[in-house]
């Protein structure tokens, strides 16, 4: 199967090539890059590459009495190679609705929504958050409460980094040379992203173009870092492409089902590294103060944060409207303002990463809840099958 990995990595290279940022990381032989810039294929080329790969995969089936990660690897292979041949169909000029686009490249379909399904949730907002004017433009005020200032920005990002890190070293073993530094950037269409850079090494990027809240150091420490997606990075490396030679994990596409799981468990892996009782103890006497805040409106903060999360679906379903051409731009940034609570200038913000990454968005939480769904099934000590999980080739269709 080695053989048929390599025409892989090769054939995401060569799209990459028309697809600006579909190369998430690459960290193969240095050759492969030079020979897909020496002889560049079109589109078409690599359709035809990508049908034979294919086949070639469906041909070289193991048997089921194989070693399960055997039989997960060819599986993974086939799936992303799948995705691969949708995203070239869309580069040619293919649209697909939202839920087949989801599908077809990430392997999951997100549930559908409607506005009233958000109405309790608004509705207890409303109560928690009394007072004249509209319910976004309270939830804003309140949450301006707790921006952190510029001049603090790194000292607690440094903490909730050095924490989540300290935390998730002392349950799952890393490579001793990994690290993870930090830049604060502007104009992205995202508030915050891991780059990925091979020798276990990662940059995480911040984007300070909006005002950031406290509780973004911890989300952002652990999605980002520890145990999100440096560490998931770090161990496909180390256990896949190292240990045992499967050269499909020295590229990461990005448009790809393997982003499923990188989000989803980027996304559950903030509650491992910090369960709701410890987090709020560590937010109270570490972060808040190194931010200048009021430390004793800390549980009062989350109480409103756990409530304003369970409005996150409202965000797929804008993604869906617009992509499926019911609602214009401005209608789904209404969208995310009424039913998300998003303030304008974050919702806009949001509809520019719709623009860039479109059905992307369903990975951060369906993502997340399959994952939780299927560590949790499991039974056993949360940081062992999280490990196990972010450690394996395994595919969103298979997590149920």
């Amino acid at each position: 199967m080695n053989d048929l990995a390599e025409r892989y990595v090769r054939l995401v290279l060569a799209v990459g090539e028309h697809d600006d940022g579909y190369v998430d990381a690459y960290y193969g032989p240095v050759q492969w890059q030079r020979d897909v810039k020496a002889e560049p294929l079109s589109l078409a080329d690599t359709s035809s590459r990508a049908a034979a790969l294919a086949r070639d995969l469906s041909a070289a089936e193991p048997a089921a009495t194989a070693e399960e990660m055997l039989r997960l690897r060819h599986q993974y292979l086939t799936r992303q190679t799948e995705a691969v041949r949708a995203r070239i169909a869309m580069l040619s000029g293919a649209r697909l609705c939202f839920d087949d686009e989801s599908k077809a490249l990430y392997d999951a379909v997100a549930p559908t929504h409607t506005e009233a399904d958000f109405a309790a949730v608004l509705s207890e907002l409303d109560e928690q958050l009394r007072g004249p004017g509209a319910l976004v433009d309270r939830y804003d005020a309140f949450r301006s409460r707790f921006i952190i200032p510029r001049e603090r920005l790194d000292a607690v990002f440094t903490a909730a980094i050095d924490s989540c890190r300290t935390r998730t070293r002392q349950r799952i073993e890393l490579p001793p040379s990994e690290s993870f530094s930090v830049e604060y950037v502007t104009d992205k269409p995202w508030s915050g992203y891991n780059w990925y850079q091979g020798g276990y090494r990662s940059l995480i990027q911040v984007n300070t173009d909006l005002p950031i809240y406290v509780d973004r150091a911890i989300d952002l420490a652990a999605h980002e870092g520890y145990p999100g997606h440096h560490v998931y990075n770090a161990l496909l490396e180390k256990h896949l492409l190292r240990d045992r030679g499967w050269v499909e994990f020295a590229v990461y596409p990005l448009f790809s089902p393997q982003s499923l799981i990188a989000e989803g468990t980027a996304n559950y892996g903030i509650a491992v590294a910090y369960p709701r009782a410890e987090r709020l103890e560590f937010e109270r006497t570490v972060l808040f103060p190194a931010a200048g805040l009021d430390a004793s409106q800390t549980s009062h903060y989350y109480d409103v944060l756990a409530l304003a999360d369970r409005l996150s679906y409202a965000g797929n379903e804008a993604a869906r409207r617009y992509i499926d051409g019911r609602i214009e731009a401005r209608g789904a940034v209404d969208w995310l303002v009424t039913y998300g609570l998003y303030s304008r200038p974050r919702a806009e913000q949001r509809v520019r990463f719709i623009d860039r990454y479109r059905s992307y968005v369903i990975n951060y939480n369906i993502g997340k809840d399959m994952v939780a769904a299927y560590i949790e099934s499991r039974g056993g000590d949360r940081w062992i099958e999280f490990a196990r999980l972010i450690s394996s080739p395994r595919l969103p269709s298979s997590l149920s």
